[in-house]
């Protein structure tokens, strides 16, 4: 293993990790605005780590540099597309999930 393959493997597997961190939210949170939070979080620190450590693999090359400013739209792109779903959600009339509101002991 070179250096490259060295540095970029935490930042792969730390990406690996908030994927996987971020499908958990998803599947055990309980309304459409805390799944919206964990993967809109989630997701957006995932791709950005995965992306700096391909980066780093790839090295000063072209290729690299592409791989930079796909992390930097993804890191821009991700939040903004998040927030616009929860808003049209909320205007659609999705109501925020509540605690104790609806449940049955």
């Amino acid at each position: 293993m070179n250096v490259q393959q060295i540095l970029s493997l935490p930042f792969l597997l730390l990406g690996f990790f908030f994927f996987i961190a971020a499908t958990v939210g998803l599947l055990r949170f309980p309304d459409f605005f805390c799944r919206l939070h964990a993967t809109g979080k989630g997701d957006t620190m995932a791709v950005l780590l995965s992306l700096i450590g391909l980066g780093i693999y790839q090295g000063f090359s072209l290729t690299g540099m592409k791989i930079v400013f796909i992390a930097v739209f993804m890191f821009l792109a991700q939040p903004t597309a998040t927030h616009a779903i929860a808003r049209a959600a909320m205007r659609c009339g999705q109501e925020p999930w509540v605690k104790g509101k609806g449940e049955t002991k």
